[in-house]
């Protein structure tokens, strides 16, 4: 017995919708971008079909790409947050858990004190420049 499954097809009305919360747009402000009223923003987030032309409007207002609309995956975003950005997945490039090995504070006090010395040479430098422009100053007179 052979099992056949058919791919649910997108709801591209709901990945309007999705792409519009992540970015952090309201319906409203689309709306008005659109020149259209709010509800008919809702209206098209309800219909799982949307023509090309609206989606392609939409993603102008939203910035992004049409494709990035129509292609939207939920659970792909879910899993990239969660193995990106959630320190689940700070391994290195051998497989171990990534450690800070260092203080930056300490790296901060070191670079402070090498611009202090640095400002030193800088001024010891400007120091000489003036008593030999002085020098020379005094052998005209």
């Amino acid at each position: 017995m052979e099992s056949t499954t058919t791919p649910r097809p997108k709801h591209l009305g709901r990945n309007i919708r999705r792409v519009r919360e992540i970015l952090g747009v309201k319906q409203d402000t689309v709306a008005e971008k659109l020149g259209v009223t709010q509800q008919t923003v809702s209206n098209i987030e309800g219909n799982e079909e949307v023509e090309d032309e609206t989606i392609e409007k939409v993603a102008d207002v939203l910035g992004v790409n049409p494709e990035a609309i129509k292609g939207f995956d939920e659970d792909s975003v879910v899993y990239n947050i969660q193995h990106n950005h959630e320190g689940s997945n700070n391994k290195g490039p051998n497989g171990s858990y990534y450690q800070c090995t260092f203080n930056p504070i300490d790296k901060w006090v070191e670079a402070m004190e090498k611009n202090e010395k640095l400002y030193e040479a800088l001024l010891k430098s400007e120091r000489e420049k003036v008593a030999m422009l002085e020098k020379v100053l005094e052998g005209r007179k």
